[in-house]
This record gives C-alpha cells, sequence and structure tokens, in this order.
C-alpha cells in the first residue's frame, strides 16, 4: 500500500486536524473513517464552513440546500424557533456528533487533540463581554469536554479569551496575522491560566491554540507585486528582488511565530505553569489551502511541519497531503532567511508595509466571516418559509 503522509507527520509532533464539518460527513462514517485510519486528530468549522454545509448550492436559489438539515429544520419551525435558534440547533448538534467521534483520540491523546472547535458569531468580534457569554452558553449547551470555542484575536476578542481560560474553557483563538497578534495572543493565554491558577483551581485539562493564517498572506502580497510589475520595472534587478518574494511571505512570517513560541515557552511565567501541568497553547496552520494554481499545493504542509504544532486542511490538501507531502521537520529550518525575507519588505524598491498588511487582512478576515453568516441566516430563512405550514 502506498504511504499515508499525514501518518507520517504525526511522528514529527505536529497534529492534523480537518478545516471541514458536515452532517453527511458524519453520517456517512467518512468523518470516522478520517480519525480512525488516516490521522486526523481534530476538526474545525467556521460560518464559511457551515454556510456550505446547510445551505448547499447558491445557484439553485435560496430554498436550495443540503436537505439533510431538513427533518430537523422542520423540527425548528414547529416549535416556532427563529431563524438563529434553528441555525445553533443544527451546528450544535453536528459539534456534539462530531465531539463523539473524536472523544476517543481526546482520551487517548490526554486531551492534547481531539478537539472540535465552533466559532462565536463573527458579528461581535468587536464585543468583548458579547464573546464571553456567547463562549459560555455555547461550552454548556454543546456539553462536551472536548470542544474548543473559537473567539477572533481582536483587540476586544484577546481579553474575552483570557476570561474564558480563566474559567476553564478550551480557546481557539483565530484570524491571527501578525507575529505580534501572536505573541499577544499566547500572553492571553497565560495570563488568564495564571488568574485560573491563582483562584486554586485545575489547570492541566485546559487546551488551547492559536490559529495563524498563511495562504491569505500571500495572495494579499502577491497582488500587491503583481500590481507593481504590471506597471512595468526598467531594473532587472528590482523586478527580480519582487519576484523573489512571492509566495515566500506566510511561510516566512509564521516560522518568526514559531520562535516566538519557543522564547514564551522558556519564560519563567510559562515554566511556574507548567508546574502546574499546565498545556502548552499549539500554533495551528489555519488558511493552508494553496490559492495559486503555480504553487506547490502542500507547501504550507511540507515547510511547517515540527514540534507542538497542529496544521488544519481542508479536505481537498487532506488527499493531497496524504499522497504527496515531502515529511521532514522543517520550522526551524531557513530562520534567519526568514527574518531576511521580512525585513527585505522595506526595501524601497519593494515598499510594502506587512503592518498594513496584517492590518487588511483581519479586517477581510471577520468581513469573509460575517458574510457567509449572514448569508446562511438568509438561506436558513428561505428554507424556514418554505417548510412552515401553510
Amino acid at each position: 500500500m502506498a504511504t499515508n503522509h499525514l501518518l507520517e507527520i504525526k511522528q514529527y509532533g505536529q497534529s492534523i486536524w480537518m478545516d471541514n464539518l458536515s452532517r453527511d460527513i458524519i453520517e456517512s462514517g467518512e468523518l470516522k473513517n478520517l480519525v480512525e485510519n488516516q490521522g486526523i486528530c481534530g476538526i474545525t468549522s467556521n460560518p464559511a464552513i457551515f454556510e456550505k454545509a446547510m445551505s448547499g448550492d447558491k445557484t439553485q436559489g435560496v430554498n436550495a440546500g443540503n436537505v439533510i438539515y431538513d427533518a430537523d429544520i422542520e423540527v425548528g419551525v414547529r416549535a416556532g424557533l427563529p431563524t438563529y435558534k434553528i441555525y445553533e440547533s443544527l451546528a450544535f448538534a453536528d459539534i456534539r456528533n462530531a465531539c463523539d467521534i473524536l472523544r476517543p483520540v481526546y482520551d487517548a491523546s490526554d486531551r492534547l487533540d481531539g478537539y472540535v472547535s465552533i466559532e462565536v458569531p463573527p458579528t461581535i468580534a468587536h464585543d468583548t463581554e458579547a464573546t464571553i457569554n456567547e463562549a459560555r452558553r455555547y461550552f454548556q449547551e454543546i456539553g462536551r469536554e472536548n470542544l474548543m470555542i473559537k473567539i477572533p484575536g481582536t483587540a476586544a476578542g484577546l481579553p474575552a479569551v483570557e476570561q474564558v481560560i480563566a474559567e476553564g474553557m478550551n480557546v481557539n483563538v483565530t484570524l491571527l496575522f501578525s507575529v505580534q497578534s501572536y505573541i499577544n495572543t499566547a500572553w492571553a493565554y497565560i495570563r488568564g491560566l495564571e488568574k485560573r491558577a491563582s483562584e486554586g483551581k485545575d489547570i492541566s485539562k485546559i487546551a488551547s491554540v492559536a490559529s495563524f493564517f498563511l495562504s491569505r498572506i500571500d495572495s494579499n502580497i502577491d497582488a500587491k507585486i503583481d500590481a507593481k510589475l504590471k506597471k512595468g520595472v526598467d531594473d532587472i534587478a528590482i523586478e527580480a528582488k519582487l519576484k523573489a518574494v512571492k509566495g515566500k511571505v506566510a511561510i516566512a512570517n509564521a516560522k518568526i511565530a514559531y520562535q516566538e513560541y519557543k522564547k514564551i515557552i522558556e519564560s519563567d511565567r510559562w515554566q511556574a505553569l507548567a508546574a502546574q501541568e499546565a498545556q502548552v497553547q499549539r500554533l495551528l496552520w489555519a488558511s493552508t489551502s494553496t490559492k495559486d494554481p503555480n504553487y506547490n499545493d502542500v507547501m504550507y504542509v511540507d515547510e511547517l511541519i515540527g514540534p507542538d504544532t497542529v496544521n488544519t486542511l481542508p479536505p481537498a490538501t487532506i488527499g493531497a497531503c496524504a499522497d504527496h507531502c515531502d515529511v521532514a521537520n522543517r520550522i526551524e529550518t531557513g530562520i534567519q532567511e526568514a527574518y531576511n525575507l521580512i525585513d527585505n519588505l522595506k526595501d524601497p524598491d519593494i515598499n510594502i508595509n506587512i503592518d498594513t498588511v496584517m492590518e487588511e487582512l483581519l479586517t477581510e478576515g471577520i468581513d469573509k466571516f460575517v458574510q457567509p453568516f449572514q448569508s446562511l441566516m438568509n438561506s436558513l430563512e428561505g428554507k424556514v418559509k418554505l417548510l412552515s405550514p401553510v
């Protein structure tokens, strides 16, 4: 039999999670097979994933969608539930079932893996108190120990992360782009653990990941470079400088973030928590499907394999990686080159402000979740009307 490279990656201390969740993969047994035989040991979801799962092919109109959810939608309609509550009933059921499928992984890994992530509504990304309240409610109503609450790493999100961790919930901090945003996230996690420990509570059963996004960074910067090249560059050396940056920034940025992770876990504050059996907050590589067909389709996997990390892959990338990932520990290779690459963006001939790019991406990232969330609500509203008794 051909080697499944997903299973090889685990040997290097990296866990592979899947960035996809729908009822059909639960009910068909596909998810169970991926977990038991393909090395998948976690699941992440987001509003865009739920929109695709519940709404189906939008080209068929607002009332089209995945009929697998219709019976439960009808139950909600008969109960007189508003559309948002019907959505939650569908999403929460899928999350619970996925948690149950992954529970053996959670137990066997001593709570390192086996998590299923669900995001609080993206419409409250800038509201700390609302985020805390929704996190509490989600964690209680879903009722699974191996649930992770996804909270955006915004200025308002990080105080929520700190409080939710202090209350003993697992957190997936999402939409991290800049290295500084990761550092801020790591310290929010540490402060939450410190607060909980100061109250004499157990901190050994809490898990967190920091979801650091990749392909969107390259897509943004590549577009800026292409625009410069399209205008025309007279100097061959300058053209070469510009082309040398393409498709390289996201991986360099991630490798630098990993160096910051190492500094943080060596700090006295972290070591004091580790002595109380706290789990490290692992860096999770997100947005790992290669958008440019000219690039290696598994480059965001191959280049970032290493200890204490997670890579969350969409189904197509899972298949590609199982087939032809080139597995080796590369997270700490080319570190000086990574620093040089990021520094070179300041070169007047390149002139790309990395901080501005990261701010743009965070704003766009929230919008990319708000839009499908609102679209899903509209689609479900249409289906609710279709299924409602006349």
